[in-house]
């Protein structure tokens, strides 16, 4: 099925359709981001654009609901529109937003990352993840003397990380080989990698958790591995900060790195991100160039100052285990009573869980994938294979999540028995983008 074929698809998205055609004409892949495009979304049985958001539901432009557990890439913790938050935007909104001067709102901030994280002793503001995870590499670099790095998880757009990915187009190949990756819970992987190249490495960036658990002592094992060969460890907490616990992975797992960033939740959707830790290391951001004009934009900083104290009021993190726990539990029941074990499995902490979809003998991974995210969307779910849990997803909302999965793996195991999928399909097959985890 081509491209123009599949955007004359389901009715139900046909404004949304109608808006990916225009915003294809000035925007490549008709988004800002790769995940919110037609390379995740299979055209002709999706939605592409939200019309507005509140609590754990987001309307698309068509007017269907959703309860979302996409959360704008995990950036929603709290819920769309909380009250709490856009009450303390609004209130700065009327005394300003970006000014001449510094503002007190960064020291605020500043001061609640350093009582919520370990390893935080000083902090500095970006707006992305990949800003953040920049500005650690960089400064590992300034305080070590080194260049090299050694990188586990995903860590953003920027050269010295994406190239080292098979997305590396455009990036100088001298980049390129400065970044070394390594697999997740193999030490002698990681000494192996460091021992390759004596005295050269910087920095040890990594998620501290993504699909897999740590296994015992992997953490620990990681951090006396790079400070053997010299070099700083970062935790990339751009997801687990706020999620896992109230001071990220390094306060769940009891393992306290030299740096970490954050962004995505800290301030419920509001674009800021932050590189904290070691005090001696962070002197050096005074050396180096990491400087943004809007570093200090005070409405983000308004709305992480509100997240971070409902976070900790509200208990947000043991929310997100319990709903996620009782989640994981009964789909991993689903999966067994259809039968399909062969094909779905779960991984992932409870507040932020993947649906992990293999092959089967008759179809890919993408064919059956595929089939999956034209049917949950057709029943008002919103997921492409994770859960990423919000302080607003109830009961409720859970319940309705395992009924609409026990019809759609009804599906699948007929289509993986009877090898129907031509019945069901009624769209292009989705195309593997790039492996990030």
């Amino acid at each position: 099925m081509t491209d123009s074929a599949a955007m004359t698809g389901d009715p139900r998205y046909q404004v949304s359709e109608a808006m990916l055609r225009q915003a294809l004409e000035v925007i490549p892949l008709g988004s800002q981001t790769f995940s919110k495009s037609k390379t995740h979304y299979p055209l002709g049985v999706s939605p592409y654009f939200a019309e507005r958001g509140k609590g754990s539901r987001l309307w698309d432009v068509d007017g269907n609901e959703y309860i979302d557990f996409i959360n704008s890439l995990a950036a929603i913790n709290l819920g769309y529109g909380d009250a709490e938050v856009d009450g303390a935007v609004r209130a700065q909104l009327d005394k300003g937003v970006v000014f001449s001067l510094s503002h007190g709102l960064e020291r605020e901030v500043a001061e609640l990352l350093v009582e919520m994280v370990p390893c935080a002793e000083l902090v500095r503001f970006g707006k992305n993840g990949s800003d953040a995870t920049a500005g650690a590499i960089r400064v590992a670099r300034a305080f070590t003397g080194r260049d090299r790095v050694a990188a586990c998880g995903y860590h953003g757009w920027q050269d010295w990380y994406i190239g080292a990915t098979t997305r590396n187009r455009g990036v100088p190949k001298a980049t390129s080989d400065l970044t070394h990756l390594f697999p997740y819970n193999d030490l002698a992987a990681l000494d192996a990698t460091l021992r390759a190249h004596p005295g050269e490495f910087a920095a040890v960036i990594m998620e501290p958790m993504n699909v897999a658990a740590p296994a015992p002592g992997y953490l620990a094992g990681v951090k006396e591995i790079a400070h053997r060969h010299g070099a700083l460890l970062i935790f990339d907490e751009t997801i687990t900060g706020f999620r896992f616990a109230p001071g990220g992975a390094q306060e769940k797992f009891s393992v306290t790195p030299d740096l970490a960033t954050f962004g995505k939740g800290m301030a419920n959707g509001y674009p800021l991100s932050a590189v904290a830790g070691r005090a001696d290391v962070m002197r050096l951001m005074e050396e180096i160039f990491y400087s943004f004009t809007f570093g200090g934009e005070t409405l983000s900083l308004a709305a992480a100052k509100a997240t971070m104290l409902k976070l900790r009021r509200e208990d947000a993190c043991g929310h997100y285990q319990r709903q996620g726990s009782r989640l994981m539990r009964d789909v991993d029941a689903l999966i067994a009573r259809h039968g399909l074990g062969q094909v779905l499995r779960q991984a992932g902490d409870p507040s932020w869980s993947f649906l992990i979809i293999g092959d089967a003998p008759a179809y890919s991974q993408w064919e059956i994938k595929t089939l999956f995210l034209q049917e949950v969307f057709a029943r008002g779910i919103l997921t492409l294979g994770t859960h990423n849990l919000s302080l607003s997803h109830s009961d409720a909302d859970i319940a309705r999540l395992l009924k609409v999965y026990d019809e759609v793996f009804a599906i699948l195991a007929d289509v993986l028995q009877n090898r129907s999928l031509k019945q069901y399909l009624r769209c292009a097959v989705l195309q593997p983008l790039f492996k990030v985890r």
